[in-house]
């Protein structure tokens, strides 16, 4: 996926910092820390990750569906950027 390669220090950026937050449940849990941090720093994972994955599905849909449509094909262009608009919704 030459596109990753493109934003790979966006996304190793995004890597640690949800590397950071594991290692924060690690921590919680260990540390026997109340129910609610756990499920804050839970759910903070999740939603980084999903992050993540909206991030690479976006590039993925502009660089391998979008770009090739470019000037061809202006319905499947705009399907394909309304997609786009449902995931961001959907993973924030």
């Amino acid at each position: 996926m030459t596109h990753t390669v493109r934003q790979k220090t966006k996304l190793l950026n995004r890597i640690r910092r949800i590397r950071g937050l594991v290692d924060a449940i690690e921590r919680a849990l260990e540390s026997e820390a109340d129910c609610e941090h756990v499920m804050h720093v839970i759910a903070a994972c999740r939603g980084a990750m999903n992050g993540l994955l909206s991030e690479v599905v976006e590039d993925h849909i502009q660089t391998h569906l979008i770009d090739p449509l470019e000037g061809h094909q202006a319905e499947p262009a705009q399907a394909a950027e309304q997609l786009i608009d449902v995931l961001r919704r959907y993973f924030k």
